[in-house]
């Protein structure tokens, strides 16, 4: 990721909603280094922040809902969620949460584009998002995997007003001349029962030493460390509980 800092329409949060918040807040502790945080208001729901030296990094929330999967979740950053809301719909994606109030923080939203992919808007207030971007232990890429690339390539420009770059092996999403993030195409590699879906990557100073830390805690590796042709090192693990992310190389920006 080229930004270092939160970027209107750019990634801004991740969530990782998970079956067991503790073995999550324990693995994650231990392989990127964060520190949990629990909000102890009851009407908070058991929210944690997980955290980078002082810097907000991530969240772990339990599931709220029995059809909530155990899996991150990207947010994005918007001026104004409720008109981005409208722009989704527009666009032909669909609404699973409507815009409400999180304390004085912001106003959050869960919202899917039209293949089915879902993710959230952030309309921060008191709270920004990350503080800390593409160095090891932070948010370093955000992937969208997806079966329908020339829809993703019209829906997420009318909303969000990213710039695409393709080659014959990626696509790359932008703002304001830096990329942030990328497109896969889902093939014959991916069970027809795996959705499309936001993949978050984040940056580690050794991919292959947190690969091997991560299968020791339990993880399991769906993408060996592997070197991307004119890109960084990257590695896809699925956490104890089944939620699937990325690691890569830290400054190695796409």
């Amino acid at each position: 990721m080229k930004q270092t800092s939160v970027t209107t329409n750019g990634p801004c949060w991740v969530e990782l909603g998970t079956s067991d918040p503790a073995a999550a807040k324990s693995f994650y502790g231990e392989l990127f280094g964060w520190r949990a945080e629990t909000d102890p208001r009851p009407e908070a729901g058991g929210y944690t922040q997980m955290l980078l030296g002082d810097a907000p990094a991530a969240a772990v929330t339990p599931l709220y809902t029995p059809q909530q999967p155990t899996a991150w979740t990207v947010s994005f950053a918007v001026p104004d969620a409720d008109v981005t809301v409208a722009m989704v719909q527009d666009a032909g994606g669909s609404v699973l949460m409507e815009p409400a109030e999180v304390f004085d923080l912001g106003r959050y939203a869960v919202v899917a584009d039209p293949s089915g992919a879902v993710f959230s808007l952030w309309q921060a207030r008191a709270f920004q998002g990350v503080g800390v971007l593409n160095e090891p232990g932070a948010l370093g890429w955000v992937e969208l995997l997806t079966r329908d690339a020339p829809g993703a390539a019209a829906f997420y420009p009318t909303v969000f007003g990213w710039s695409v770059s393709s080659s014959e092996q990626y696509t790359q999403w932008g703002l304001h001349g830096e990329d942030f993030g990328g497109m896969l195409v889902m093939d014959d590699r991916f069970p027809p029962q795996v959705p499309p879906h936001w993949l978050p990557y984040f940056s580690v100073a050794d991919v292959d030493i947190t690969v091997a830390r991560a299968t020791k805690l339990g993880a399991d590796v769906l993408l060996p460390p592997t070197d991307v042709p004119g890109g960084p090192r990257i590695a896809v693990l699925r956490d104890p509980q089944g939620a699937a992310f990325g690691v890569y190389l830290a400054g190695a920006e796409g």
